[in-house]
This record gives C-alpha cells, sequence and structure tokens, in this order.
C-alpha cells in the first residue's frame, strides 16, 4: 500500500519512508509512526511523518 493518503497512516503503523538526505538515492528506512506531519488528506510524494526514533521522512510503503 502506498503512503499517499493520510487516513490509511495511523500512528503505531509500521511504515517504509524516504528521509530528506535519501531522496536521491531513494533508500527506504523502515520504522514506526510516532506523529503524522501532513495535514492536508493526499499527498503526492507521500504524508509525512515523524517516527518514534525522532526521523522524519515521508511515506513510500505501509507495511502490512
Amino acid at each position: 500500500m502506498n503512503g499517499q493518503t493520510r487516513s490509511a497512516i495511523k500512528p503505531g503503523s509500521t511504515v517504509l519512508i524516504v528521509l530528506k538526505q535519501d531522496q536521491a538515492t531513494g533508500k527506504l528506512t523502515k520504522g514506526v509512526v510516532k506523529d503524522i506531519l501532513t495535514k492536508s488528506p493526499n499527498h503526492p510524494h507521500g504524508i509525512k511523518v515523524r517516527l518514534m526514533d525522532g526521523q522524519v521522512g515521508r511515506v513510500k510503503e505501509i507495511v502490512e
């Protein structure tokens, strides 16, 4: 499932995000959502979230 829809992402969800510094390479980081930072219901580049460890990035995939 992709991470472009805010309603699909909940705190506690396990997701794959791309960090700002990894956007050029597309390297994904796995983590658990702490906060959802994007206010709009959809975003073409992925919903921005903060993980439990404090890293911030855009959701590329929601891990089931």
